[in-house]
């Protein structure tokens, strides 16, 4: 069944009682289906819930791609995993484009793109165009990314586009005026924020775009998970926020809430294959269900009593559109989805 109804302004975020909750695990919501003949490619695929989602994916039988910035750590973390893995770096502008001709090259159609790899918590770094570096590895090279692998989603009929989004996007909307903050003071997790809220407005408008395709794309909040790498930078702030003590432990409240590796990763997994989502695209999920619209904003971030729902600003229509051009613009890249 076609999907005709777009999530602009979070018309379809309205949670479907999957059955699934907090707990499940990606064998959990993989049981059941078959990839057999699917081709995936799953970003950041070789540490934390990129790891745990490309497993769970290779053991439903299908074929995944895991491009490497870290080619060598990629090959130990999958040893004995039955993944390819081609080098690319996601703030490389030249790394990407040739990563995906390599793919195009191929000729094989494109069932699932995840784009789950992320950073966190670093100190102001650019690219070599003077971008911030979370929204340009979080948001803009994934960008660039789905746009160079498009022939490929169009070809597969049916393909999904999946973004690992976070709870995080409450931390800020996408700053239009000054994105990489050439005229603010810089604060990590503002940066941070606006690159999750990014990837949920993107996945809204490529929603809406590739419908006529057979593409459906969904964002997530995979959940906070402790065993993971987008923390090796942010001790310190972990620390100040009351996340960990001071010899640099999980406290026992932070603790209590953690998701375990499989866990963290079932949304991910759920996203990209669950026949619970064949008519609703563009939603942004959590805990294995459409989330729904959250208006309480950052101060639920902050009191930490309640990590669930979507900003009313992610799924804006109005910021999805523009975040699309500018896109193309800060990559040069123009692409024509529809």
């Amino acid at each position: 069944m076609e999907t005709t109804v777009s999530n602009y302004n979070g018309a379809l975020q309205q949670p479907l009682n999957s059955g699934f909750n907090a707990q499940s695990t990606t064998q959990d919501v993989i049981n059941g289906i078959s990839l057999t003949g699917k081709t995936a490619i799953v970003t950041g695929g070789y540490a934390g819930i990129g790891l745990e989602t490309t497993k769970t994916l290779v053991q439903a039988g299908a074929k995944v791609i895991v491009p490497a910035r870290d080619v060598a750590k990629a090959q130990r973390n999958l040893a004995g995993i039955d993944a390819q893995i081609w080098a690319m770096d996601l703030m490389d502008a030249a790394s990407i484009d040739a990563f995906a001709l390599r793919f195009l090259n191929t000729g094989s159609p494109l069932h699932l793109l995840i784009n789950n790899a992320g950073i966190m918590w670093v100190p102001l770094r650019r690219d070599a165009r003077g971008y911030e570096s979370q929204l340009s590895t979080n948001h803009l090279g994934h960008f660039q990314l789905t746009a160079r692998l498009w022939p490929a989603l169009k070809k597969a009929n049916v393909a999904r586009m999946v973004n690992v989004s976070s709870f995080g996007h409450q931390m800020a909307p996408f700053n239009f005026n000054d994105p990489n903050f050439e005229h603010r003071e810089y604060e990590t997790l503002l940066g941070y924020g606006q690159s999750k809220s990014a990837n949920i407005l993107f996945a809204v408008e490529l929603a809406k775009r590739g419908a006529a395709h057979g593409v459906k794309a969904y964002s997530l909040h995979p959940g906070a998970v402790g065993d993971t790498d987008l923390n090796r930078e942010g001790s310190d702030l972990l620390i100040k926020m009351g996340m960990l003590d001071a010899d640099g432990n999980v406290t026992p409240e932070m603790a209590a809430r953690l998701k375990t590796i499989q866990q963290g990763a079932a949304t991910n997994v759920w996203c990209a294959t669950s026949p619970q989502l064949d008519t609703v695209s563009g939603v942004y999920c959590e805990d294995c269900d459409v989330a729904p619209i959250d208006n309480g904003g950052i101060q639920a971030y902050e009191d930490r009593t309640a990590f669930n729902g979507v900003q009313p600003y992610a799924v804006s229509r109005e910021n999805a559109q523009k975040l699309w051009a500018m896109s193309e613009t800060m990559t040069g890249v123009a692409f024509n989805a529809e």
